[in-house]
């Protein structure tokens, strides 16, 4: 059985979000960080035993930036923590899912991370993630 981690949810600008979130969700915005690779600014919060992540794009040509111009800004992905990541994504390959990136990369929040293609999960794209040791 697979926990929710976060929920990630695409902004255009972490300025704006941040506060709205803090508001909404009455918790104070605990980390922010630079995810290179996937060419983002995060904001972290907790809610219960999950946690949102606002994404903002630092690059126009990124998964993000190109997310909002297709459908706006809202729920980007649901990521799911698994104890062991590349077992994780060996099952689901041979269930038949599609992965995004072959093996695990570096995704924020000290995680490795790992997406299944939406369109064989209803349109959802869901993230693996597993803590780095």
């Amino acid at each position: 059985m697979l926990k929710t981690e976060h929920i990630g949810i695409a902004v255009k600008e972490l300025a704006n979000a941040v506060p709205l979130f803090e508001k909404l969700l009455n918790s104070q915005c605990y980390k922010t960080e630079f995810v290179a690779g996937e060419k983002v600014n995060t904001a972290f919060f907790k809610t219960g035993d999950t946690k949102i992540e606002l994404l903002a794009s630092t690059d126009p040509e990124g998964v993000i930036a190109k997310f909002i111009e297709k459908k706006g800004e809202g729920v980007h992905h649901i990521a799911f923590a698994v104890a062991d990541i590349y077992a994780e994504m060996n099952r689901l390959k041979n269930e038949g899912f599609v992965l995004l990136n072959e093996t695990p990369k570096e995704g924020a929040d000290n995680k490795l991370i790992c997406f299944l293609h939406p369109k064989g999960t209803n349109g959802v794209l869901i993230e693996l993630c597993m803590e780095k040791k």
